[in-house]
């Protein structure tokens, strides 16, 4: 089923997986999806993640990342930039999220990236998301 918004879907989807405690969460996919879950990875919110073969649709599936007390690596998922109301911030504008405990998701010119990346390469953009 076609969803207006694909980033929300996916956000919601391993917010959704996290809070059933579940390990694997597979999820459509697109080149942004795509990034954004290797952020994820390179971040270390996420174990690891694998393109699903078997299935009709193309889709990765997200191992996600507990900690030894069983808690999870990902605290909280927000989506900024919707649809309906596009976010856009410069450089100066890019949000440190938990005093710098969180990232930034932002779609740039130059790719999506997180937001210390951004800051470094002097570039704003579409504030995707925050993961804390």
């Amino acid at each position: 089923m076609p969803t207006s918004d694909p980033i929300a879907d996916f956000l919601t989807r391993v917010r959704n997986a996290i809070l059933a405690r579940h390990s694997n969460v597979r999820v459509p996919t697109s080149n942004t999806l795509r990034a954004i879950a290797e952020i994820l990875q390179q971040e270390g919110y996420l174990a690891e993640l694998n393109d699903d073969a078997v299935a009709e649709h193309p889709a990765i599936v997200l191992t996600l990342r507990y900690c030894a007390d069983k808690s999870n690596a990902i605290s909280g998922l927000r989506r900024w930039s919707r649809p309906g109301q596009r976010k856009y911030v410069g450089v100066t504008e890019i949000p440190k999220v938990k005093n710098g405990m969180g990232i930034a998701i932002l779609s740039t010119s130059s790719g999506v990236m997180t937001g210390n990346k951004a800051r470094q390469l002097n570039v704003g953009g579409e504030l995707l998301c925050t993961v804390w």
